[in-house]
């Protein structure tokens, strides 16, 4: 098959999604047992088939908006190819100490290798030393990849491979590595953290903690995923990617509960001129300090304090409105709907949104401010014209899905958005 020619482009949070990039949950999820279930950096384990239903839904949705591409799809194309296969097998034996498996990997038909590869390869038991470890796998699961948000990020035409802050979930930055630089997708810049920083372990950050205000601001959350060093080197790369003035505006996180994993869990933009909240922590006085990094002509000239994301966005001539995730009147609300990702939305244009249909104190305030409220199954079957409609929020199920801890803008990777000009 001949490579796909999509040319990266993301300068906003919300301008029309042209193509995107995503992996649907499969048989890994499936792999997870209450005993692990820590370990895969989960709270529970999950029924896949009531999951898939939910994601169906999304994936239906996206379908209508946007070009969308399958990471296990651009894997087995990738390992068809016995350099670029023989490249990463090695890089992921390495890391993951299974140097004894490469020969065993290399002989898989590529389709079969792409599966083995996201939904774990059993450990062979030739030893005590095996059989001691009380390990099932010797490349475990990834169980998070339907969170394809997270091990890498496009910033203005780049790609950006993420330093996961989990060991569990490197093998998913190795992927999406080699996909990029595969030519698959066509000639992409790649900024590759952790190939960049291999001696610099305190370097971690994770795409759910960037958000691209514009083609001039980045957002970044600082907390368990992704640390100040981690931040401190995506700013030195950002810094070369053209001439001019920039801004980082960095927002500290509690490290708990663990719904505060990413800063697109308390924030995320909804339209050119709305945002959705997570009042107590970005509108409220807190502990958590936002800083606002000045960067001109490539270097950092100033580095300050503000008084929050939106304050600093609004020196800067991005007036956002901000919709409170769980609604106005109860504190208890707030709290429950964020933990269920209620402020974790995807724009798939300005002023139209996907969200969990089990947030509904958050539903009705964006009902208030306007967004008219339609399902997934509305706009799949073709009740509900995109094109034709103002703002909006589709709404997806979500029973299971939110149990590995994220929303619609988690389980989506965007490659291309349209300018909001």
């Amino acid at each position: 098959m001949s490579n796909v020619n999509t040319p990266l482009t993301v300068q906003s949070e919300v301008g029309r999604l042209e193509a995107v990039l995503l992996h649907y949950p499969g048989a890994e999820v499936e792999n997870m047992t209450p005993g692990n279930a820590q370990r895969a950096l989960y709270n529970d384990i999950l029924n896949l088939s009531i999951a898939q239903k939910e994601y169906d839904q999304l994936l239906g949705v996206l379908h209508k908006t946007s070009n969308v591409f399958k990471v296990s799809d651009l894997l087995t194309r990738l390992l068809e190819q016995a350099e670029l296969r023989t490249d990463l097998i090695r890089k992921i034996c390495e890391m993951e100490q299974a140097t004894g498996y490469e020969e065993e990997l290399l002989s898989l038909p590529a389709a079969v290798l792409s599966r083995v590869l996201i939904e774990g390869l059993p450990l062979r038991v030739e030893t005590l030393t095996d059989f001691l470890r009380e390990e099932y796998y010797a490349l475990p699961p990834l169980y998070n990849f339907y969170f394809t948000r997270d091990p890498s990020a496009v910033i203005g035409h780049h790609s950006l491979v993420c330093k996961m802050a989990n060991k569990v979930r490197a093998r998913e930055s190795f992927i999406m590595e080699a996909i990029f630089k595969s030519g698959i997708l066509g000639a992409i810049p790649v900024i590759s953290i952790p190939e960049l920083t291999r001696d610099q372990p305190n370097v971690m950050i994770e795409g759910g903690d960037i958000l691209v205000a514009d083609e001039h601001i980045l957002l970044i959350g600082n907390g368990s995923r992704t640390s100040t060093e981690g931040i401190d080197f995506l700013v030195k790369q950002y810094c070369r990617l053209g001439p001019g003035r920039k801004h980082v505006i960095v927002q500290q996180l509690p490290h708990s509960p663990e719904s505060f994993i990413h800063l697109d869990m308390v924030f995320t933009m909804l339209d050119r001129d709305k945002a959705m909240v997570y009042k107590p922590l970005i509108k409220n006085n807190s502990p958590y300090q936002t800083v606002h990094i000045e960067i001109e002509d490539g270097k950092v000239v100033k580095i300050s304090s503000v008084s929050s994301i939106l304050s600093a966005l609004r020196t800067l001539g991005v007036d956002l409105k901000p919709i409170v995730c769980g609604g106005k009147a109860d504190d208890w609300d707030q709290e429950r709907e964020q933990w269920h990702s209620g402020a974790n939305f995807l724009a798939v244009a300005p002023g139209q949104v996907l969200s969990y249909a089990r947030n509904i104190h958050t539903l009705e305030e964006l009902d208030k401010n306007g967004f008219k409220v339609v399902t997934a199954k509305e706009v799949i079957e073709g009740k509900r014209e995109l094109s034709s409609m103002g703002n909006c929020v589709i709404t997806i199920d979500g029973s299971e899905l939110p149990r590995g801890g994220g929303g619609p803008r988690c389980m989506t990777m965007p490659l291309r958005r349209a300018s909001l000009q």
